[in-house]
């Protein structure tokens, strides 16, 4: 059980943090999020179902214009629900994007149907034993898939060029402004960067789970409660927020049963932000006056 608990949660848990880091990425960059997040990790399913189950084409190309169709919303959902709004200084663009996930959600319900579908992977059809537990392979390269993802972003923002850009961005837009860097530009790569994100876990989740209109549901609303318990601010403490969170849901679902899962986790993201209002590794805004 051990063994089932510690891969399950692990593997849950870096989808979440990755998911969750799209959230910290646009936060960092623009002070805005995407609250459609969990909707890409749909579309980035089901894109990949479509292209390379449906229309027969090869699933490395699938995947590759799932990924590109999932930075394509990410644009449009930067270029139409936030920045008009954040332009006139208004906070609208929170109900925008959740709007706008909505939008998503039943456009693939009515397109793609009810009926939950299975994604193939060579690494999900047959477990293998390790300690007693049968596991599907996948379920061992998700979390270094996750975690590998989570460390190149933060080498990318801290040694590339693009970093650099971003982070200028996020310390302060004006001064980024000044010296000539396309802050719109930059917020809505930020965006785009979100949305591949989340695409990737929905990509990598789908041959474990069915492939559907709510399988990004409740995994965006999960995703963002690991954002705010890690400390939005922080890449570090998302993912280590995350992983934690897959191991607490993965221990309580399988000592208590999947009726407690919901109840008991979200209990004790309540508590660690009682005491821990900033979050995990998170550090409280500093107001000039």
């Amino acid at each position: 059980m051990l063994t089932s608990i510690l891969v399950s949660g692990l593997g849950l848990g870096s989808m979440y943090g990755l998911v969750a880091l799209g959230f910290h990425v646009t936060y960092a960059v623009s002070g805005t999020v995407n609250f459609a997040q969990g909707s890409v990790v749909t579309l980035g399913a089901v894109l990949a179902y479509t292209l390379g189950v449906t229309l027969g084409w090869p699933m490395p190309a699938a995947i590759v214009l799932a990924l590109a169709g999932c930075a394509l919303f990410g644009l449009v959902v930067e270029r139409a629900l936030v920045r008009p709004f954040v332009a006139r200084g208004s906070d609208a663009w929170l109900l925008a994007t959740v709007a706008g996930g909505i939008v998503l959600d039943n456009t693939v319900l009515f397109t793609f149907g009810k009926e939950p579908r299975s994604l193939p992977s060579p690494l999900a059809t047959k477990p293998v034993e390790i300690l007693g537990t049968g596991i599907y392979p996948l379920q061992l390269v998700i979390p270094v898939v996750g975690i590998a993802l989570a460390f190149a972003i933060r080498t990318v923002f801290r040694r590339t060029d693009l970093g650099r850009v971003l982070l200028a961005v996020a310390q302060n837009a004006d001064a980024a402004r000044l010296m000539g860097i396309d802050v719109r530009r930059t917020v809505a790569c930020a965006f785009a960067l979100s949305a591949v994100l989340a695409g990737i876990a929905g990509l990598l989740i789908a041959p474990l789970f069915s492939v559907s209109a709510e399988l990004g549901t409740l995994f965006g609303i999960k995703a963002f409660a690991v954002a705010i318990l890690g400390g939005i601010g922080s890449a570090t403490g998302v993912i280590l927020a995350g992983l934690l969170y897959g191991l607490v849901e993965a221990g309580v679902t399988a000592t208590l049963g999947s009726t407690y899962t919901q109840l008991v986790v979200f209990s004790v993201i309540i508590l660690a932000l009682t005491l821990r209002p900033d979050g995990l590794l998170g550090r409280a805004a500093v107001n000039k006056v």
